[in-house]
């Protein structure tokens, strides 16, 4: 895979890499239900097999669970590749997340994660959340600034070589920068998540700021594996569950949508998914696209989307089925 480099960092990462949100597990309040260790640690591989070169986890999944697999996964590995996770998303003993933004909290956060992960320093350290389910900021202990100026410590201490931040607007990305220099954005960014298109991506272009897009298919709701029976199987402890686009009245809509990205699919001999991975890759904003995987096949499957090239053509004739998509 061809290498794009982050930000203004010295990161240089392939176009997709590997999701650890779901091999978190399950039995926690944003799972995707069960998870084999097992074949969590074998979808790495094979992904890193594939070329991908960078793994995205958060201490939040599976509440410690995906960094304690995948130190396991690249421990194994003749060369590592790079670790980003994040932080700001804590929890107690019976599990109940809260945000916290305090120094004293990002320090314990980060000394964690890197114990899990097995390393002495993370590539890219990153606030996972500016704020809390839908609450002010003022809500949470701690700030932005205060968050940062403590990460900016950890850097020159080698525990972590980058900053990064995720979630953020345009504001509350410029207070960030006013703190410390930050390498990358991660936000949401798919064909059915396209808010960030208006003032957040021209903010981090502008910027020279990197952007690693999460839930570039939606969840895998784009992936073109996703069927109503499979959606309606899901298991209770399944976010996606709850989920608006996987209900109608949008569930009929964004299925329409996933045809649509098969018939381009067929031009290139790959999956829907692939597609909705290269549509946003071919914005100029984006660095790299985050692909969650959970077996060893999804991951060997998704690895095409890095060499898809999409036509002007191709590109209108997915957003032309944009507009059946709107509320």
């Amino acid at each position: 895979m061809t290498l794009r480099t982050l930000g203004q960092s010295d990161l240089k990462i392939t176009p997709i890499g590997i999701g650890a949100w779901a091999i978190g597990g399950g039995k926690w309040e944003f799972a995707w239900g069960h998870q084999d260790d097992a074949q969590s640690i074998a979808a790495i591989h094979a992904g890193l097999d594939s070329g991908m070169n960078w793994i995205d986890t958060a201490a939040m999944y599976g509440l410690g669970h995906s960094e304690t697999i995948v130190g396991h996964a690249i421990h194994e590995r003749a060369q590592r590749p790079y670790v980003f996770t994040k932080c700001s998303v804590v929890w107690d003993e019976s599990g109940k997340l809260s945000h916290n933004l305090q120094a004293g909290s990002i320090r314990r956060e980060c000394e964690a994660s890197l114990k899990r992960l097995k390393l002495d320093t993370i590539d890219l350290y990153q606030i996972h959340w500016p704020a809390w389910n839908g609450a002010p900021e003022s809500a949470s202990p701690g700030s932005i600034e205060e968050a940062v100026g403590t990460m900016a410590k950890l850097q020159a201490e080698g525990k972590i070589r980058h900053i990064g931040v995720s979630n953020f607007n345009a504001r509350q990305m410029q207070r960030a920068v006013d703190v410390a220099p930050i390498t990358s954005l991660q936000p949401p960014y798919s064909l059915l998540a396209t808010d960030v298109e208006s003032s957040v991506l021209p903010f981090a272009l502008k910027h020279r700021i990197g952007v690693i897009v999460y839930s570039p298919m939606a969840s895998g709701l784009l992936s073109g594996a996703m069927t109503r029976e499979r959606i309606a199987a899901l298991p209770d402890d399944d976010w996606r569950k709850r989920s608006a686009n996987f209900q109608e009245p949008l569930l009929t809509r964004n299925l329409r949508l996933v045809e649509k990205l098969r018939a381009v699919g067929r031009r290139y001999n790959v999956t829907p998914g692939e597609i909705a991975i290269a549509w946003t890759l071919r914005n100029p904003a984006v660095t790299g696209a985050i692909i969650g995987v959970r077996s060893a096949e999804q991951a060997k499957t998704i690895a095409g989307a890095a060499g898809v090239q999409l036509s002007a053509e191709d590109v209108s004739d997915i957003e032309k089925a944009l507009p059946l998509q709107a509320a």
